[in-house]
């Protein structure tokens, strides 16, 4: 892999990861609010929560820093397929709600794409992941 392929896949990291671990310190920061959200729609909403914010903040940091990234991709993918449909089931809803929840939900679609990708391909060149196996 070149160096600029190393940046591209760099860039591509840090743009990926920066939607989990925001999305994920925000779960901390507004806790209850989130519990009572999630409350209408899982059993154990504070358990649910709390598992979101780990996988996502450190999820969210290993594909940043690419750290077993291939491992942190998957367990990320297979998070988002029940929170996207249980979250933004947009074909139960009508007029702006349902119009919101359809982007969110191809968002999340888009993601676990990308997702794929990275558990296929790993992290690049400039990862820890590549940096431990040229020590290895």
């Amino acid at each position: 892999m070149n160096s600029s392929n190393n940046v591209v896949s760099l860039a591509g990291r840090i743009l990926m990861s920066a939607i989990f671990i925001f999305s994920g310190i925000g779960k901390m920061a507004a806790f209850s609010m989130y519990t009572g959200y999630a409350s209408a729609r899982l059993p154990m909403p504070s358990v649910a929560i709390a598992v979101a914010i780990v996988v996502e903040v450190l999820g969210g940091l290993a594909i940043l820093a690419g750290f077993q990234t291939r491992i942190a991709a998957w367990i990320v993918f297979l998070y988002l397929i029940p929170t996207t449909f249980v979250f933004h089931n947009f074909w139960a809803l009508e007029g702006a709600a349902k119009m919101d929840n359809q982007a969110h939900f191809f968002k999340n679609v888009a993601i676990m794409g990308g997702l794929l990708i990275l558990a296929a391909n790993g992290a690049g060149g400039a990862s820890v992941d590549a940096s431990r196996a040229r020590k290895a």
